[in-house]
């Protein structure tokens, strides 16, 4: 599953750099490209454990340790 949002990401930004080159530039396809890779950053930022989560954990558990 990881693999599909590195792909998101990697895709996203050739189209987003790709739609960004031409002389006459489509903004679709730049949008297109844009909202691909902030889905691919998205997906992947939700596997990430947040700091706080672990430190409020470890506090928790030390409290019922005493």
């Amino acid at each position: 599953m990881n693999y599909l949002n590195y792909a998101l990401i990697i895709v996203g930004g050739f189209v987003a750099m790709f739609a960004k080159t031409g002389t006459s530039q489509n903004q679709y396809i730049l949008m297109s490209g844009i909202v691909l890779l902030m889905i691919g950053v998205y997906r992947i930022s939700k596997t990430i454990p947040s700091k706080t989560e672990n430190e409020k954990d470890d506090s928790n558990s030390m409290d019922f340790k005493k």
